[in-house]
């Protein structure tokens, strides 16, 4: 039993941000619904500590807002807070993509091209879930390879933004992110071309600032 310690309270901080994200992300917490700490934390078996942190990270990044003493709720899917984020986004895989081509091995490019076929698979099936989980497993390979931890961070921050509208764009029939640029864009990789990469890149992210001109 001297080997059992106490989970770390950022770690439960850090739980109840996930859950809570990804459930305001996949709409099980709609736009414009209150929340409250108590309630949040008894579904999570958590104390209200973790979930008020959540909460201020939240309001934070864009997905909540909160009037003192008054409410805690979710923010609508703004068009103009999704083309900045994406355009931010963007920017930073972009230089994700000139850092790492140059350094990319093959079986980095075959885990592209797998999670390319997973991603094109799960947009025919009209799996939101697989298809989201996939393009992120594809662009997070460059991400990994360059290395570049500031670009990391500020691609979690402001994706759960862009997220919300891609999920909502997928449910009316849209189909996210083309396999045809991925397949560009891993080409490109593949001949260790960084001009063709970061511009295939950012075709990719401006179809996404688009995608909110549509809202």
């Amino acid at each position: 039993m001297d080997s059992i310690r106490p989970v770390p309270r950022t770690l439960l901080r850090d739980q109840a941000y996930e859950a809570i994200r990804d459930a305001i992300v996949a709409g099980n917490i709609e736009p414009g619904a209150v929340v409250r700490d108590a309630e949040l934390a008894e579904r999570l078996g958590l104390s209200r500590a973790p979930v008020r942190e959540a909460f201020s990270r939240l309001v934070d990044e864009g997905l909540l807002e909160s009037k003192p003493q008054s409410y805690t709720r979710v923010t609508p899917v703004v068009a103009s807070d999704v083309r900045d984020a994406a355009a931010v986004v963007g920017a930073m895989h972009e230089l994700a993509a000139r850092i790492a081509v140059p350094r990319l091995f093959a079986a980095d490019v075959e885990m592209m091209r797998s999670a390319n076929e997973r991603f094109a698979a799960a947009v025919r099936t009209g799996d939101v879930d697989t298809a989201l989980r996939a393009d992120d497993e594809l662009h997070d390979v460059l991400l990994r390879v360059s290395g570049n931890r500031a670009a990391a961070a500020t691609i979690a921050r402001y994706t759960p933004l862009i997220r919300r509208l891609e999920r909502r764009r997928f449910g009316e029939g849209g189909n996210c992110r083309s396999a045809g640029l991925h397949e560009q864009l891993i080409e490109a990789c593949a001949a260790g071309d960084v001009d063709e990469a970061v511009r295939v890149t950012a075709e990719i992210w401006r179809g996404l600032e688009g995608l909110a001109d549509g809202d």
